[in-house]
C-alpha cells in the first residue's frame, strides 16, 4: 500500500476527487494533505473526509528538518501536486526522485514554468488563439514544469471561449483522468 501526501493551495476538487477515488483501494492510500494556505478550500474538504491535513508555510516547505520528518512521520512514499503553487525545494524533489507527480491544466511544454499556473495558462491559451487545450501530468524535476511527461489529455476549444470556459473543459478532464493515471503509475 503506497502512502501519499497530496499538496494543494487552493479549492481542492482534484484533492477531494484523489481522496474518494482511492478509498478502499488495495493500491494507495491519501495518508496525508499538506497545504500552503491555512483557508485553502482543500484543507476542509480533506478534514471532512478524515485525511489528516497540515499547513506547511513556505518557510516550512524549504527547510529540510520540518518537511521531510513531517513526510516521514506519516510515512509518505508517492507525492501528488494537485493545484499545488510553490516552487517545490531541490532537496525535496531529489529525496522523492520519480515518486512525485504534478498535475499541469495545459498542454506542455507550452504555457508551463514559473508564474503559468491556474488562470494565467487558461488566458496564455486563449491569446495564442489555440484549438485545444489540455491536462499533462508530469514528473517533478528542478526545472519548473520540465519533468518528462507521463500522460496528456485534450479538448477542443473554440474561438468564443472565453478563459473561464477553457479552465471549465481543461477541469473535466483533470476530473476524469487524474486519478486513473496516478494508479497507473503506482501499480507499475
Amino acid at each position: 500500500m503506497v502512502n501519499m501526501a497530496i499538496f494543494v493551495s487552493g479549492g481542492g476538487t482534484n484533492c477531494e476527487n484523489i481522496i474518494k477515488y482511492f478509498e478502499g483501494s488495495d493500491v494507495a492510500r491519501a495518508a496525508l494533505v499538506i497545504s500552503n494556505k491555512a483557508n485553502a478550500g482543500a484543507v476542509a474538504k480533506a478534514e471532512r473526509l478524515g485525511v489528516p491535513v497540515k499547513v506547511v508555510p513556505k518557510a516550512a516547505l524549504n527547510d529540510p528538518d520540518v518537511i521531510l520528518p513531517l513526510l516521514k512521520e506519516y510515512s509518505i512514499d508517492f507525492i501528488v501536486l494537485a493545484g499545488f503553487l510553490l516552487v517545490i525545494p531541490g532537496f525535496l524533489i531529489d529525496e522523492y526522485d520519480h515518486r512525485m507527480i504534478n498535475l499541469h491544466p495545459a498542454l506542455l511544454p507550452k504555457y508551463g514554468g514559473i508564474g503559468m499556473y491556474g488562470h494565467h495558462v487558461h488566458e496564455a491559451v486563449k491569446a495564442a488563439g489555440e484549438t485545444e487545450t489540455g491536462m499533462t501530468v508530469h514528473w517533478v524535476t528542478r526545472e519548473v514544469d520540465g519533468g518528462d511527461i507521463i500522460a496528456q489529455f485534450s479538448t477542443p476549444i473554440s474561438p468564443e471561449d472565453t478563459p473561464d470556459d477553457i479552465a471549465a473543459k481543461e477541469h473535466v478532464l483533470e476530473m476524469d483522468h487524474f486519478p486513473q493515471v496516478i494508479e497507473d503509475i503506482l501499480r507499475v
